[in-house]
């Protein structure tokens, strides 16, 4: 057996001034994909309860401007792989581990997740009481952060400075430049879908893929724009940051509502109601893994879902629509409907990546509903 890697010590500091110490990983030592490790990073920290796809979840862009604190405790153990990957790059600040694996065993592993978050520029910090942080997170709510090899005094001084993402618009960071197109996989006839990239999954795209072609476009692109394209139906993406920071986006959903089958997932779904007058709130700690159960409510089922977003829609404050989906850890609205403007929307992810497959169904209510308006 190989020795264990030698790390250098570092620190996870938080704003309220709790601190966690370990080792640190990625960005923050030095190796040949990355000569000058960073000092320290800095970003949200949040919880996620996923037990396995820890690679999707770090590449997924909602995760901009926050720090990943995984509650498994084994993170790493079958390496990464390029199919796995939901955007070129993680956006994500950084990564919060109990025990990173060094020496990962599946066949389909490309690297190791070390290796990975050394390339692009994460830094990482391992052998930390993950259980602690989270009961600390859960009882305080989510809080910026600093994690680094620099000293205590100053992870402090630049966690308390860290804005976090309340009032901040992250979907600027990662949406698309320019439009680009995926083909149908699986129709015969092929519907077409805009998709407006808020922070877009490459899974939701293979979802969409399979029901309609797709045209990507970037968040700011205008309504009358995706209009003169005559899609079947416009496709609203997840993403980070603050709905409330977004309204110049809304303000075009506003547009296209009524013209066109309308579908949103996690802040697509803010956005929508956003659009329609309603209001968002902060989550004290988030919606962050695969395990959360979603009732709903034309059937009473059940369905675990993967989520993750840390802001939900105030309860009536979306008038003429109806609620399709709760949440049953905390009551949080999980889906709306509005019947006359031919739209609907989800909180959570039913592409899931990682996650349960309980709400892929939902790719074909949208297929549904824009061929009875074609």
């Amino acid at each position: 057996m190989s020795p264990r890697r030698e790390r250098p010590p570092a620190r996870l500091v938080l704003a309220d001034g709790a601190v966690f110490e370990g080792e640190a990983m990625g960005a923050l030592v030095a190796s040949p994909a990355n000569p000058e490790p960073a000092a320290l990073a800095t970003g949200e920290v949040v919880f996620n309860t996923s037990l396995q796809g820890y690679q999707e979840v770090l590449t997924d862009p909602s995760y901009a401007g926050q720090v990943i604190a995984f509650t498994h405790p084994h993170i790493g153990n079958y390496g990464v792989s390029p199919e796995d990957e939901e955007a070129p790059r993680p956006f994500c600040r950084g990564v919060v581990v109990r025990d990173v694996t060094e020496r990962p065993s599946n066949w389909r592993a490309g690297g190791d997740l070390e290796a990975f978050l050394s390339r692009h520029k994460v830094a990482g910090i391992t052998g930390i009481d993950t259980r602690r942080l989270t009961r600390h997170i859960r009882d305080e709510g989510a809080m910026s952060c600093a994690l680094g090899t620099a000293g205590e005094a100053e992870l402090l001084a630049a966690a308390r400075a860290e804005p976090g993402t309340l009032g901040a618009d992250l979907v600027s960071e990662v949406t698309a430049s320019e439009p680009y197109r995926r083909p149908a996989t699986g129709r015969a006839r092929a519907l077409s879908v805009v998709a407006y990239d808020y922070g877009i999954k490459a899974t939701i795209l293979r979802h969409l893929a399979r029901v309609s072609s797709v045209e990507v476009v970037p968040a700011t692109t205008p309504a009358d724009e995706v209009l003169a394209r005559r899609p079947d139906g416009v496709f609203l993406s997840n993403g980070p940051g603050d709905p409330a920071a977004l309204g110049h986006l809304s303000a075009e959903i506003g547009k296209l509502l009524g013209e066109v089958p309308l579908f949103g997932i996690c802040l697509g779904h803010q956005l929508v109601a956003s659009a329609l007058g309603g209001e968002t709130f902060k989550l004290r700690f988030g919606h962050h893994g695969g395990n959360h159960p979603v009732k709903r409510l034309s059937t009473g089922t059940v369905e675990i879902t993967s989520q993750n977003h840390g802001y939900a829609v105030s309860e009536g404050s979306v008038e003429g629509a109806e609620i399709t989906h709760v949440n049953l850890n905390d009551g949080v609205i999980e889906g709306l409907a509005l019947e006359e403007l031919r739209a609907f929307t989800v909180q959570y992810h039913p592409e899931a990546g990682p996650g349960p497959h309980d709400a892929r169904y939902l790719f074909d209510d949208f297929a549904a509903l824009m061929e009875k308006a074609s």
